[in-house]
């Protein structure tokens, strides 16, 4: 999260000269981060039925997306931490995540985006995850074990956490201010329903079976799964 910007005693920015315009940050994103820094710190992410209540009549996309990013930070540390097997089912499970939210993003979110922000924050958005799939799929060719696995998987995370900051910090907030909560709470019912799909939080006791069953083929086949899931949960 970008904490650029920010106005120290007197008012002055640290650069000198007038303090630089603070970010656009959603309200929700701190506390999302914060709670997601703090299981991380517990060790090993145990999911429970709950990790995938949270938008059940009460939060709305954009805390979908937050609890998301909170999730997809966490994965990137897991691949990093761990070897062989482990390695791999992390990065599996990161594949299967990252597919079903930028399908989530791509049909339902941005059409709402380009209403409330703009084409030109919708059209960015899109670029980067395409280049990020691109890079995703160069990676599925490699041990994950490699060197070359490795110094690959460390720009893939940056640009991933570049991304999902200019969401957050960009596209979000326009989100909240300009889309009804009505709607808002629609677009959270598809992309929990999808969740229900497509195992985005598989539990420790089921991991190696649905899960592994979504992760097999490239990210594209991943894509396709995840666009299916989202279409029979969409309403209409």
């Amino acid at each position: 999260m970008s904490l650029t910007g920010v106005r120290l005693r007197g008012g002055v920015s640290r650069a000198g000269g007038p303090p630089p315009r603070r970010p656009e940050v959603c309200p929700a994103s701190f506390r999302v981060w914060r709670a997601g820094r703090q299981r991380a710190r517990k060790g090993p992410h145990v999911v429970e039925d709950r990790d995938i209540e949270y938008a059940a009549g009460k939060d709305d996309v954009v805390a979908v997306l937050l609890h998301q990013h909170v999730r997809i930070r966490e994965l990137f540390a897991e691949v990093k931490g761990a070897e062989g097997e482990s390695r791999q089912r992390a990065f599996d499970e990161l594949r299967v995540l990252l597919a079903a939210h930028e399908t989530a993003e791509e049909m339902v979110v941005r059409p709402a985006t380009r209403r409330a922000a703009g084409d030109d924050v919708a059209d960015a958005r899109n670029h980067e995850e395409d280049a990020a799939n691109q890079a995703l799929a160069e990676l599925e060719k490699l041990d994950v074990d490699s060197a070359e696995f490795r110094r690959g998987f460390a720009e893939f995370e940056k640009a991933v956490v570049a991304h999902a900051e200019r969401e957050e910090a960009e596209e979000f907030p326009r989100l909240r201010r300009k889309v009804s909560r009505e709607e808002r709470l629609q677009m959270a019912e598809s992309l929990v329903a999808a969740e229900r799909i497509a195992p985005t939080h598989p539990h420790p006791s089921t991991a190696g079976s649905t899960t592994a069953q979504w992760a097999v083929g490239p990210f594209v086949s991943l894509v396709d799964r995840a666009r299916d899931a989202l279409k029979s949960a969409m309403p209409g």
